[in-house]
């Protein structure tokens, strides 16, 4: 019994992370790596937070406590990166986000000394890299996944950029952000302390907006303006690393430039490819085949391992091979094009554009009706939620195609939601 008191917070924590769409499979290495983010009691405190952003007097409220201690200990969260902080108006608003992209990353976007990073690097390698659990929910669960890659822009050709977006351009999400912070990339920080790390650049993980301004103003990430941004993406072009970033069009939060050895991402989509674990680019690369001279250097660069050398089966040259593109598991990135020293690859249009969520209510909402979960976002039963967030998760579901729309109805079996689809629907 007295065991169980004393993990009970750690408990309540785990089940208030698993009402994200993306959440954190239980188990026993979760346990430990919440055991060095949170006190026991701050475990407790934080389980009892809402889903939606709240203000230190809804805090205070909830744990019933006074204004004051209720703001030191958010404080002190915030100090932490466990709560994101956005200042809005003359008032602070209060946000937990999820364990991934959140505070996971963010508990080793700075070199710190208030905790073992080393001991909490190993236990995030055995729990993301050697249990699948926690990966594979994050990654495959659902159409809709956290992430998208940007096409790699020096691969484009003067064609090809007149079709590519802003939002698929990582260099305009740079140009146009408000606030955008570097801080060390958590993956290769991470293999740093497993004796696994490349030599890929580390500081070099990218936040945006209100994300980015939390991060800066507590020293987990560097604020940098939009030309030393551009020059840390042409570092990371250089250096063969994919974009991946938040799958939205909108206000984009992150920016990771991944290397296909020690990155999350490029790890999933390597285990899981079939499943789609990453939303594409619009681009697929080909390869010409008669030029192709089987050199492999798009193989090394691939960081998905889509690429691979075949037989020619050529005749007169028995020995010859070429390279071949797996299109089922490809990205799209177009890493392998520069890397073509011949100039023998080229990015040509998919058939079908991907589909890329407006913003990240759009995509969490989406996230959480194919993962089930859509009733934690309407009904908090922490917190009752306002008007206008309830209005903005409505606006969201009655956009989407019909087949999700009877998804999130059977979800919350709501007479209320399923007469607000039918009208939207004549």
């Amino acid at each position: 019994m007295a065991h169980h008191t004393l993990k009970f917070g750690y408990s309540q924590l785990v089940e208030r992370l698993n009402r994200f769409p993306q959440g954190a499979a239980p188990s026993k290495l979760l346990d430990k790596i919440l055991q060095i983010l949170f006190s026991e009691k701050e475990a407790e405190l934080v389980s009892l937070l809402p889903i939606k952003p709240f203000t230190a007097k809804k805090a205070s409220k909830i744990w019933k406590m006074d204004r004051a201690k209720a703001q030191k200990v958010l404080d002190e969260l915030c100090s932490r990166a466990i709560l994101v902080d956005i200042r809005q108006n003359e008032e602070t608003i209060y946000c937990l986000p999820p364990p991934m992209a959140g505070f996971f990353e963010f508990s080793m976007m700075r070199i710190r000394y208030d905790i073992d990073q080393k001991v909490l690097g190993e236990l995030f390698y055995q729990y993301m890299n050697v249990e699948e659990d926690f990966i594979k929910n994050l990654f495959t669960v659902g159409e809709t996944q956290l992430g998208r890659v940007f096409v790699h822009e020096p691969a484009l050709s003067k064609e090809n950029a007149l079709h590519v977006l802003d939002y698929e351009r990582a260099s305009e999400v740079i140009k146009t952000s408000e606030h955008m912070g570097v801080g060390v990339c958590y993956c290769r920080h991470k293999m740093l302390h497993m004796d696994r790390a490349c030599d890929a650049p580390l500081e070099i993980c990218m936040t945006f907006g209100n994300s980015a301004a939390a991060l800066i103003r507590h020293g987990f990430a560097r604020r940098v303006e939009a030309e030393e941004g551009l020059e840390l993406l042409q570092s990371a072009y250089e250096h063969n690393l994919v974009q991946f970033g938040e799958n939205v069009r909108e206000k984009v939060a992150f920016i990771c430039n991944c290397c296909g050895c020690c990155c999350e991402a490029m790890l999933a989509a390597k285990r899981f490819g079939l499943l789609n674990p990453i939303h594409t680019t619009n681009f697929m690369p080909r390869i010409k085949k008669e030029k192709c001279t089987g050199c492999g250097k798009c193989v090394d660069v691939c960081p998905v391992e889509a690429m691979t050398l075949i037989s020619a089966n050529d005749p007169n040259h028995v020995k010859k091979k070429i390279a071949k593109v797996n299109e089922e598991i490809c990205l799209g990135c177009g890493v392998c094009v520069k890397a073509c020293t011949e100039d023998n690859i080229e990015l040509f249009s998919r058939p079908e554009r991907v589909i890329t969520p407006l913003n990240s209510v759009h995509r969490t909402v989406v996230m959480a009706i194919e993962r089930g979960k859509l009733q934690n976002l309407i009904f908090d039963n922490r917190v009752l939620w306002s008007h206008r967030a309830l209005a903005a998760v409505l606006g969201v579901i009655l956009k989407l195609p019909p087949i999700k729309q009877a998804m999130a109805s059977k979800q919350m079996k709501s007479r209320y939601l399923e007469t607000l689809i039918s009208r939207m629907r004549f």
